[in-house]
């Protein structure tokens, strides 16, 4: 709705990422048709266009940087957020 292909990108960002993990995204981004690219730098550039495309980003990123732990507590608090908003809209 206020993403407009007219106005420019939100930013060109370089993602820190492991050579390994960072193909991996890269590939991950094509698919979901996210602009990015891997210069002779080593470097992932993203170019994020929208806010969809850089939760898109970010929640691919963290699949192949956050521990497992980490990728636990982050649903369980998906989990309860999805229980309190249940809860807080019934009547």
């Amino acid at each position: 709705m206020f993403d407009s292909p007219n106005f420019p990108p939100l930013a060109s960002q370089i993602v820190e990422i492991s050579r390994p993990n960072r193909w991996q995204v890269y590939h991950r981004l094509q698919e979901l048709m996210i602009s990015c690219w891997c210069p002779h730098d080593g470097s992932l550039r993203v170019e994020v266009n929208n806010s969809i495309e850089a939760i898109l980003v970010r929640s691919t990123v963290q699949q192949f940087i956050a521990s497992r732990a980490e990728l636990v507590d982050w649903l369980e608090r998906c989990w309860r957020t999805k229980i309190s908003g249940d809860f807080s809209n019934s009547s």
